[in-house]
C-alpha cells in the first residue's frame, strides 16, 4: 500500500478526484465499504478522510451528485 497522505496533501482538486471515485465505484455494484478500500488504496488515503471527503462532497453538492 502507499503511504498515507497528509491533510495538507488533499487538495480540493483531489478531494473531488477521490469523492468521484468513491461514487464511481458504488455506482458500479460495490457497496460502501468495499468502494472506500477500494479508494484508500489507489489515492493514499485513510478511512477517516475518506469519511470526511464522502461528508464535504455530500455537502457540498460535488459533482456528480
Amino acid at each position: 500500500m502507499s503511504e498515507i497522505k497528509t491533510d495538507e496533501q488533499l487538495t480540493e482538486d483531489l478531494r473531488k478526484e477521490v469523492f468521484l471515485a468513491i461514487v464511481d465505484a458504488q455506482d458500479h455494484d460495490m457497496d460502501v465499504a468495499q468502494a472506500r478500500s477500494v479508494v484508500m488504496e489507489r489515492f493514499g488515503v485513510s478511512e477517516s478522510q475518506v469519511r470526511l471527503i464522502e461528508r464535504e462532497g455530500i455537502d457540498l453538492q460535488w459533482p456528480p451528485l
